[in-house]
């Protein structure tokens, strides 16, 4: 009989974010292999996998989620005798690993970067040490890895499964992208796009200040639009509001359009719709970008990525394959990458090629490949 497992784990839905839907599918990959338990927040289980149990804490505060997470993850233990306990990222790693040693289980962590990277002295006092006795660490890049050999994780014990994407059977057709562009009022212009939460690490507002006047110049027919919001509920990022970003829009000309947080549905139509997909990811120090998952979405639309080539996100792109990574912060450069691909598109078919590798079904049987 497969092992069983029980993830612990605060990156759950009625969280929003790329480690939210991952640790779901990671949930739900798992399923596939062996019997899985979840404990997660309060308002996790109205979304969780079929056949997959949820053990809910509450989310708010952080202090009482951890504590509750921590008696529940013992008292499962006992009762569901898993043989391996896997944290969802670097928060939850003590707690699994406690449970884990409770019950004879080997413990485990998916790590995305920024749970390596944190600078707070309690964390590093108290996670590092815990990071550093689990059985296997999965990283989620080779940026990734590095960070958790800078921690002091044996190297022996770490693994690297990149995230998983939904490739769509088939994409929005033209009547869809027409019904969008005139839904949000965007015209015929040709579409810059950025998807994700507005925190100071994905760079929006340097790019309207740094990028966008270079491509407006050449391009003055070219729209930004950003589809995202601040981040809620994050234990470290720092937000960038859309009134800031669109004060320097402003400054800068215009050519910014903000459609807020939008379902599933409409952000694949978005990414149809769109000639660009614009990345420009910030290296700021102990806010490291372990993946990207975003560009690989984009691959799976066929949307190119132009990306400023850091943390995880040289995982993620392909330079020449599904886009272009530029050297970080050379602003000059990244203008000069989106012109081109607006001129000359990549080929569409070799981008989603690109991104094939990473559909949830080869995830999860890295994932397992790698924690068995």
């Amino acid at each position: 009989m497969p092992p069983r497992v029980l993830i612990v784990t605060r990156n759950l839905p009625p969280l929003v974010g790329g480690m939210e839907r991952l640790n779901w599918h990671m949930a739900q990959e798992l399923a596939r292999r062996s019997e899985v338990r979840v404990i997660g927040p309060a308002g996790a289980a109205a979304s969780a996998p079929a056949g997959v149990p949820v053990i809910e804490v509450p989310l708010r505060p952080l202090g009482k989620f951890l504590g509750l997470a921590q008696l529940q993850a013992l008292r499962e233990a006992r009762r569901f005798r898993p043989g391996l306990v896997l944290a969802g990222s670097g928060l939850t790693a003590p707690l699994a690993l406690l449970a884990a040693r409770r019950v004879g289980a080997r413990a485990a962590v998916y790590v995305h970067g920024l749970d390596l990277a944190v600078a707070h002295p309690l964390y590093r006092r108290l996670w590092l040490p815990a990071l550093r006795r689990m059985d296997r660490v999965i990283a989620n890049s080779h940026a990734t890895r590095a960070l958790a050999l800078k921690a002091g994780i044996d190297a022996a014990r770490i693994g690297i499964v990149h995230p998983g994407v939904e490739v769509p059977a088939s994409l929005p057709g033209d009547d869809a992208m027409r019904a969008f562009r005139q839904r949000h009022g965007l015209g015929e212009r040709p579409l810059l796009l950025s998807v994700g939460r507005l925190s100071e690490r994905k760079g929006i507002r340097e790019f309207v200040v740094d990028v966008l006047p270079h491509i407006v110049a050449a391009r003055p027919d070219v729209l930004f639009v950003v589809i995202g919001a601040a981040p809620a509920d994050a234990l470290h990022a720092k937000a960038q509001t859309p009134a800031q970003i669109l004060e320097e829009a402003c400054r800068a000309g215009g050519h910014v359009r903000f459609l807020g947080s939008i379902d599933d549905a409409e952000l694949s139509v978005a990414y149809r719709a769109s000639a660009v997909h614009v990345f420009p990811i910030r290296e700021l120090p102990g806010d490291p970008e372990g993946f990207g998952m975003v560009a690989v979405e984009a691959a799976a639309h066929g949307l190119p990525t132009v990306a400023y080539a850091t943390g995880g996100v040289v995982d993620a792109v392909a330079d020449g394959v599904s886009g272009c990574l530029v050297p970080p912060g050379d602003a000059a450069a990244f203008a000069r990458a989106v012109l081109k691909f607006l001129a000359q598109p990549l080929e569409e078919a070799g981008i989603r090629v690109f991104a094939e590798r990473f559909n949830w079904d080869e995830f999860g049987k890295r994932l397992w490949q790698a924690l068995t």
